[in-house]
């Protein structure tokens, strides 16, 4: 496929390693020729780069297979996940999931990208609903200005969240940015 085609959320191969395009751009500055700058994750380091192509550069999509799992469990550094589908359970590690452990909790359900049978990466929800195991008491007539607080998750994640949130609160959380987003409901 030619560089123009490249999408947010696509598996490209660049450099022969398997990449995630986080953002892309189309330039076309003034009277020279269009490009696409595009900023890429490399799914075996974790590592982010930015890179511009030529519109009519060829890029080669990297096969897929995308599977439903759902956290089971953790022992130790591993972590152990079941398949929605087939029901087969896989071990990974904190080479693959990264930044993602923080915000498991037995029965969360998450995206896995596999390429040649081998788990490369995850992705998580939008929103993960976790429970408040710390926080500060409510404070009385603290309405007048937005105050935050910081507030102790059950994953051991720390956020800030509203002055109105306490302990036993069920809150959504945005897991790419660890920003508190709304009391569950």
């Amino acid at each position: 496929m030619q560089a123009n085609d490249i999408r947010k959320g696509m598996v490209i191969l660049y450099n022969g390693v398997p990449h995630r395009v986080l953002d892309f751009r189309h330039r076309t500055p003034g009277n020279l020729r269009a490009f696409v700058q595009a900023r890429l994750r490399n799914l075996k380091s974790g590592m982010s780069t930015e890179v511009r192509f030529s519109s009519t550069e060829n890029v080669e999509r990297a096969l897929v297979d995308q599977r439903e799992m759902e956290f089971l469990y953790s022992s130790g550094d591993r972590h152990h996940f079941m398949d929605t589908e087939t029901y087969d359970q896989i071990e990974l590690g904190e080479e693959v999931l990264g930044d993602a452990t923080r915000y498991l909790v037995s029965g969360a359900r998450l995206q896995v990208d596999f390429i040649d049978g081998a788990a490369i990466s995850v992705e998580l929800p939008a929103a993960v609903t976790l429970a408040v195991t710390e926080t500060a008491p409510e404070m009385k007539g603290a309405t007048a200005a937005a105050q935050s607080k910081p507030a102790t998750l059950e994953t051991g994640v720390v956020v800030q969240v509203p002055s109105f949130v306490k302990m036993g609160d069920k809150i959504r959380v945005d897991p790419s940015t660890g920003e508190y987003l709304e009391r569950a409901r």
